[in-house]
């Protein structure tokens, strides 16, 4: 029933029920698609927000990654020269060289397929990785094989240490290596050794690194000692007025071992100095490196 103003005239209306419900239903759905519409516009808002943020991101990341491979590339030179510099040490030293092809540890290969449907982004990463791990595993190797090196100067460095190289004593040669005359027979006779003559008292120094295996006298040498250096290598020093050292103390180059004396068969102050080498001996004069 329609009531108008005080003034008018009531109407009636009749309105089936399935109308009402219709109505009614209209209504709701018009709310829920209001809500659904409202809630999806936001939604994609927020989507867009977001995807901006990631490609700035990405941008971000790319940068980086070329950052990156700038740096790895400097790193690669680096380990070229250290390349370089190991295999220059191997040539001085006649060690065996590394097939350049060993070196490169089987590196490499197709690209994957993936490769052709991921982004540029994830493109230089990929390579980016690939490169890190491969530098990683050429350094190891690198690492490895310097430590070989490293195991032979060692070795080397040792060797030298033990190797008779400087003068035993201060003074003048009075008589060499090979046949000589012997000043009491008059005769030539094979001399082992380097006649070094100076004051009584000259301080006589070890020639190189050893351990003292003799310690006394030797007929005609008179008071010797003997030290043992290693690698075939002895040395006797003899005719000596005083010995500075024990049987089986270990002594360095340089230091002081005994005095210059004329003990033995000697015609005056003076050391007498052989080098052996595997029994056999050599002349001195080969192996002195320094300056007297």
């Amino acid at each position: 029933m329609l009531i108008p103003s005080a003034t008018g005239i009531p109407r009636q209306l009749r309105v089936p029920a399935g109308v009402i419900y219709l109505i009614v239903s209209v209504a709701i759905l018009l709310i829920f698609a209001s809500f659904f519409f409202s809630a999806q516009f936001l939604t994609d808002k927020v989507t867009d927000k977001e995807l901006q943020q990631l490609r700035t991101e990405n941008l971000q990341l790319k940068d980086r990654y070329e950052e990156m491979r700038w740096h790895l590339a400097e790193v690669e030179d680096r380990y070229s020269e250290l390349v370089k510099k190991e295999v220059y040490l191997r040539s001085i030293f006649d060690l065996p060289e590394i097939d350049p092809q060993q070196r490169q540890l089987g590196v490499g290969g197709p690209v994957p397929p993936a490769m052709a449907s991921i982004s540029e982004t994830e493109k230089t990463a990929v390579v980016t990785e690939a490169e890190v791990d491969r530098l990683l595993k050429l350094s190891e190797f690198e690492i490895e094989k310097y430590a070989e090196v490293e195991s032979t100067l060692v070795d080397v460095k040792d060797r030298l240490n033990h190797t008779p190289s400087i003068w035993p004593a201060k003074g003048w040669v009075s008589r060499g290596y090979g046949m000589k005359y012997d000043p009491f027979t008059g005769y030539k006779r094979m001399h082992r050794g380097l006649d070094i003559a100076n004051h009584r008292g000259t301080p006589i120094i070890a020639t190189a690194d050893g351990r003292v295996t003799r310690v006394g006298t030797s007929g005609g040498l008179g008071k010797i000692i003997v030290l043992d250096h290693g690698y075939g290598f002895r040395t006797r020093y003899g005719h000596l007025s005083e010995i500075k050292v024990k049987r089986g103390q270990i002594v360095k180059r340089g230091e002081v071992i005994a005095l210059m004396g004329s003990t033995g068969w000697s015609t005056g102050p003076h050391l007498h100095y052989e080098i052996i080498q595997n029994g056999k001996t050599y002349n001195p004069m080969k192996y002195i490196l320094n300056e007297m």
